[in-house]
């Protein structure tokens, strides 16, 4: 934390270690504090991240099957059902043993995991089971996939298939001539797979790749992680790559928790720097994130879906505790 003086303007540690957001805390002493798996304080705070707070508010609104809302409508409903819970509870740590927590996981690979390809639809197939194969889509295969292996489940060989799936059809293409042929490239040309690949699946794709242990990871999941990475470096992270005077949406400059589909700067830097990039083109996207925090070493929410969710997370214009955190490890790997 000492090497990070220079960059903060003040020291956010004591704010992020308050009780009223465990995960928070827990993620500070451990991220930020670099606190031992043994640590009282560490295991105190994990425990507490299932008591109190959103993790246990969130629990209390599922249905006994394991969904939330309309059980079909575990993706359509933006952003109530299963597929964002999911995606909620494993941004914000909760207990990979819990059986509810269990119990969501395999809704959605039931559910939305297509049984051919091991991809993630966005509606289920009444005929075959599983996700319908026509309805695969690589952002919701990105964001189960890293759900799912943080909620404890990449040694499930279903995840290893949806794994399989991103290295298999995930594009970072930049503006090629003439797009894939074949499936799923023919159906997604228009939005995700076409000449230039959507930007939100491919950061969701290499944030889930980011997840897998460095250890663990194959040589396909190697591959697809420095392609993945290339194509964000070659956007100078924000930026459109033919012209990098010109910043590809301003919406990427506005910091959120939790995105969803969508994502910003802050996932990006984030995601690279887990996975050790401190590569010169990412120092001006480095340079906006520095120069948004307050007097105070804070960042403020400044986009949310409040209102959507189950449980309101934070409020939009006010020091966010989550983006503070995010902003911390991102500089914390950046510079130390």
């Amino acid at each position: 934390m000492n090497n990070l003086k220079s960059i903060l303007k003040d020291d956010p540690i004591g704010w992020l270690l308050e009780e009223n957001n465990p995960s928070v805390k827990y993620y500070t002493l451990r991220d930020i504090l670099e606190k031992t798996k043994d640590d009282i304080k560490l295991k105190e705070a994990r425990l507490e991240i299932m008591k109190n707070g959103l993790v246990p508010a969130i629990l209390a609104k599922q249905k006994k099957e394991g969904y939330w809302e309309i059980p079909e409508n575990f993706y359509t409903a933006k952003y109530k059902g299963t597929v964002w819970q999911l995606l909620i509870l494993a941004e914000l740590g909760a207990d990979i043993t819990d059986v509810n927590v269990k119990k969501a996981c395999e809704f959605i690979l039931n559910h939305s995991q297509d049984l051919e390809s091991g991809g993630f639809a966005h509606s289920a197939s009444a005929k075959k089971g599983g996700g319908r194969h026509s309805e695969v889509i690589p952002c919701l295969t990105g964001n189960m996939v890293w759900s799912l292996i943080r909620l404890g489940y990449l040694g499930d060989p279903r995840v290893k298939q949806g794994i399989k799936w991103i290295t298999s059809y995930q594009r970072f293409d930049d503006g090629i001539q003439e797009s894939l042929k074949g499936w799923p490239h023919d159906r997604l040309k228009a939005a995700c797979l076409g000449k230039h690949t959507c930007h939100m699946g491919a950061v969701k794709a290499l944030k889930a790749l980011s997840e897998i242990p460095k250890n663990q990871r194959t040589t396909d999941v190697k591959n697809t992680i420095e392609k993945g990475a290339e194509y964000m470096l070659k956007h100078h992270i924000y930026k459109r790559s033919h012209d990098l005077k010109l910043v590809a949406k301003p919406g990427w400059l506005k910091f959120g928790f939790p995105l969803m589909y969508q994502t910003d700067a802050l996932e990006i830097l984030g995601i690279l720097t887990q996975l050790g990039y401190k590569d010169e083109r990412m120092q001006e996207a480095i340079n906006v994130l520095i120069s948004k925090q307050d007097d105070q070493g804070r960042w403020k929410l400044e986009k949310t879906f409040n209102s959507r969710f189950q449980v309101n997370i934070e409020q939009k214009d006010k020091p966010s505790k989550w983006i503070t955190l995010n902003a911390l490890r991102i500089l914390k790997r950046f510079y130390v």
